[in-house]
Parts: structure tokens; sequence; C-alpha cells
């Protein structure tokens, strides 16, 4: 069950450490009606109470693409609403077999078109994706107006996860830079060791 001290708890932490700026997430909850929607809205209400000026990123799964929860969502104090696409959509079955590649792009657009909240998304490389394959969901991502995209190498985090197929080269990571720019994207984190938080207040 859901702590209802936490929002509370992270809001003193926040203050209590003095940071500017805070990403938050959560492991999926889909067995919550709204996917935890209400229970991020509280964190986002609760932070901003005790420390106004803190800036806000979460870090979300796809609600299975509920506006109702997103709404609860944008309606906060948020800089920043981050969704990972995590990788192409040929490697979703594989990779992401119950998430839905277009449902993802779905809610980052539906974030974007009913707030002012900065969008930004992720994804990692190195699960047998084509140079190609990386262009075309960058391009999705353009055009859906995403503002931030990170890239990074997939490392196995155990035997039971899906192993490696590429490790990128640095120069092969400096081409997925030149890529992004190429396409338009202005705000983007990429190299090896990227995750979806990696210099998130800079990003902004």
């Amino acid at each position: 069950p859901l702590d209802p001290l936490e929002p509370k708890n992270i809001a003193k932490a926040v203050k209590e450490l003095g940071l500017k700026y805070i990403v938050i997430t959560s492991v999926t909850r889909d067995d919550l009606q709204d996917g935890g929607a209400s229970h991020f809205a509280e964190c986002l209400t609760e932070i901003k109470k005790l420390t106004p000026k803190v800036q806000t990123e979460i870090l979300t799964p796809d609600f299975k693409g509920n506006t109702e929860s997103l709404d609860t969502i944008i309606k906060t104090p948020l800089n920043v609403f981050n969704h990972n696409i995590e990788t192409v959509p040929r490697l979703y079955k594989t990779a992401r077999p119950q998430a839905i590649y277009e449902r993802s792009l779905d809610v980052l657009k539906y974030v974007k078109e009913n707030s002012k909240i900065h969008t930004k998304s992720g994804l990692m490389v190195g699960l047998g994706e084509s140079f190609e394959e990386i262009e075309q969901t960058l391009k999705d991502l353009k055009n859906i107006d995403c503002d931030i995209v990170t890239i990074g190498q997939y490392i196995q985090p155990s035997k039971e996860h899906l192993s490696v197929e590429k490790y990128y080269t640095l120069e092969e990571f400096e081409q997925l830079k030149t890529l992004a720019k190429n396409i338009g994207i202005k705000n983007y984190q990429i190299g090896p060791l990227v995750r979806s938080s990696y210099n998130a207040a800079e990003a902004l």
C-alpha cells in the first residue's frame, strides 16, 4: 500500500538537503486506479509548500495512457514531465512487452499540448537497434515537440535481464549528438553513462 506520509517526508528531505532541483520517480503502479498520479501530485504539492523555489521533475510510467491521470499531474507545480520511450518500436516486444510505443508518444504529446510543462524522454542504446531506427525515434520525439532527450548505453543489470547486443564507442555517441542536433532537438544529454536524471537541472 501507498505510504500516506511519503509526500510530506519527501518534502522534508528536499528542504533538509537544501536541494534546488529534484527528480521524482516510481515503479509502475498499475495496481492503483490512477497509476499513482495523485501520489505524484501530492509529492509535488508538498515540496512546493516547504520549498517554493525548488524546481521539480517527475519520471513516470505511461499510466496506460489515462488522460485523467495526466490531468491530475499537469495541474501541479511541475517544471519537467519525463516519460522514457526507452527503445525503438521494433524492440518493444522484447524490451518493453507491456508498453506501447505510440502510447508513450501520446502521453508526452498530451502533456505538451495541455500544459506549459517541459517534456522529456530518453532511450537506451545497445539492444540491437539500428542507427536508422534511432534516427526515426528521435524524429518521432521531435514531431511531438519533446523538449529534452537523453540517450545512454544499456548495461545488463543481471543475467536475468536482456543481454547487451552492442557497446557504442565514444565516436558513435558523438554521431548521435550530431544526429539529434540535425533533427532539431535543442536540449539533449547523450553519452555512455547518461541516464534519465543525468544533469537534469542543466538540461532544463
